[in-house]
C-alpha cells in the first residue's frame, strides 16, 4: 500500500467554507489624505468601534502606477438597505464633513478566515487579520514522521480490536498516553454482549491482575464476543454486523429479539463509554487512597470518581511502581497525585463518535480524537455535528482522521 495514501486529517471546529463564497459586510468606506490617518483613526475607533470585525483592519492601501499610496478606511458598518447619505452615525458624519470625505459603500468579509487561502481571499476586498491555530495541541498544524508512525499504529491495533474472530466488527475505543505511548485502557461496543452485567463481568473488562508497566489493555479475545448473538456470522452476514455498530445505530439494540439468548443488553455501553470506565478502574487500582477504600477493582457504572480536583500532574511510571511495591499493603497513600480524569490522554475510534460519546469524551478531558471512518447519520464531530466547535463547553479537544485505505471494512468500498 502506498503510503501517499495514507493521511492524518484535522477536522476543524467550524465547517469549511469556500474561499471565493465567504460571507460578507456592508460597511461605509472612504478615501482620507495619509496625513490625517492616525487622527482620524483614534476618532473612529472611540465613535464607531469595529466589534464584531475585529479581524478587520481599518485601512487599506492601495499603490498607484506613479508610487503615491492612496488610503481608505472604515468608517462605520451600512445595513442592507442604508444608502450614502443616510442613517450614518452623527460623529461619523462630524468626521466626513470635518475632513471633506466621500463616502460610499463596501463589502468585507464578516468573519475571520480559518485558512490561509480563505485570508487571502478576504484581502481582495479589504484586509483582515489572519492568525494561525496557536492551540497547544500537538498535531494541528501537523505530525512529524515518529508521531504519524505512532498515530497509524494505534489505529491499526484499534482496527484489529473491532474484528472478531467471526469476522463480526464492532466499535472499538482506545485511550492512549501519547507521551510514553501507553495503551491505558481499550473496550468494544458492549450495548448487547454475553456478560450479564454481574461484578465477575466488569471485573473481567477491566482485568489488572497481568499488568506489565501498569498497562491496562482489555483482552481483546475477550470483548470481540460482543455481539455475536447473530444468528449468523459468517461475512455473507457483514453487512448487518456493520449495522450493529453503536454509534452508527443508536436504536439498533430495540429492534434486536433476546428471548432466546442469555444475551446483556445496555444501551449505553459504547465502546467511548466502556474504555472511559476501564482508565477510571486503572485510576483506582493505581491510586486507591484517593476517594475509594475497595478492595474489588471492577468496572462500577454507578459509582462515581471523586479524585483530585487539580489538573493531571504526569505520573512518572517507574515512581508508581517504587510506591507500589512499598504500598501495596498500605491503605490510604497519598504519596502521588492521582491523574485527573483522562486529561493529556488520545483515544482512538474506529468510527466517529455520535453526540453521547462525544460529550462523554468532553467531560473526560481528552486531548485528541481519531477516528478512522466517518459516521454520515449520526456523526458529531465533523459529519453531522462539530461539538469540538461549541463555544459554550468548557474543554475543546482536537480531532482528526486517519485514513489508511489498508483497513477500510469490506463494507466500506
Amino acid at each position: 500500500m502506498n503510503k501517499q495514501l495514507q493521511q492524518i486529517i484535522h477536522i476543524p471546529p467550524n465547517p469549511p467554507v469556500s474561499p471565493t463564497h465567504q460571507p460578507t459586510e456592508k460597511v461605509f468606506a472612504a478615501l482620507i489624505e495619509p496625513k490625517h490617518a492616525n487622527t482620524i483613526i483614534r476618532r473612529l475607533n472611540q465613535i464607531a468601534p469595529l466589534q464584531n470585525l475585529q479581524h478587520l483592519k481599518r485601512i487599506q492601501k492601495k499603490q498607484l502606477q506613479g508610487g503615491k499610496p492612496e488610503l481608505y478606511v472604515v468608517l462605520c458598518l451600512a445595513s442592507e438597505n442604508e444608502t450614502q447619505s443616510d442613517r450614518m452615525p452623527l460623529d461619523v458624519e462630524d468626521i466626513v464633513n470635518s475632513y471633506h470625505l466621500t463616502p460610499f459603500i463596501t463589502e468585507v468579509n464578516k468573519y475571520a478566515a480559518l485558512s490561509k487561502e480563505e485570508w487571502e481571499e478576504q484581502c481582495k476586498l479589504w484586509p483582515t487579520s489572519y492568525h494561525p491555530p496557536t492551540y497547544n495541541i500537538p498535531g494541528i498544524t501537523g505530525f512529524s514522521e515518529e508521531d504519524s508512525k505512532a498515530v497509524f499504529n494505534f489505529m491499526k491495533s484499534t482496527v484489529e480490536l473491532a474484528k472478531s474472530g467471526d469476522h463480526l466488527i464492532v466499535n472499538a475505543a482506545m485511550i492512549v498516553d501519547p507521551l510514553v505511548g501507553q495503551i491505558i485502557a481499550s473496550a468494544c461496543d458492549e450495548v448487547c454482549s454475553w456478560h450479564t452485567g454481574t461484578s465477575k463481568a466488569k471485573t473481567e473488562t477491566c482485568d489488572f491482575k497481568q499488568l506489565e508497566g501498569f498497562t491496562s489493555h482489555v483482552d481483546a479475545n475477550i470483548t470481540a464476543k460482543y455481539i455475536t448473538f447473530l444468528s449468523n456470522g459468517s461475512a455473507n452476514n457483514l453487512q448487518q454486523c456493520y449495522k450493529a455498530v453503536s454509534c452508527l445505530n443508536p436504536w439498533w439494540f430495540a429492534q434486536q429479539s433476546f428471548h432466546s439468548s442469555p444475551c446483556y443488553c445496555h444501551p449505553l455501553r459504547h465502546a467511548s463509554i466502556v474504555a472511559i470506565e476501564a482508565s477510571a478502574a486503572r485510576d483506582r487500582h493505581l491510586f486507591p487512597g484517593f476517594g475509594h477504600n475497595e478492595k474489588s477493582y471492577g468496572v462500577d457504572c454507578n459509582s462515581s470518581s471523586s479524585g483530585s480536583l487539580a489538573k493531571r500532574q504526569r505520573v512518572d511510571l517507574e515512581n508508581v511502581k517504587n510506591s507500589g511495591e512499598q504500598d501495596a499493603n498500605t491503605e490510604g497513600s497519598n504519596s502521588l497525585g492521582r491523574p485527573y480524569l483522562c486529561t493529556g490522554y488520545d483515544i482512538y475510534l474506529i468510527w466517529e463518535p455520535c453526540a453521547m460519546c462525544a460529550m462523554a469524551l468532553v467531560h473526560q478531558r481528552i486531548r485528541r480524537i481519531f477516528y478512522a471512518l466517518p459516521n454520515p447519520e449520526t456523526g458529531a464531530l465533523g459529519s453531522v455535528h462539530r461539538l469540538q466547535g461549541e463555544k459554550s463547553l468548557n474543554h475543546h479537544y482536537a480531532v482528526f482522521r486517519v485514513v489508511m485505505p489498508e483497513l477500510e471494512f469490506p463494507v466500506e468500498r
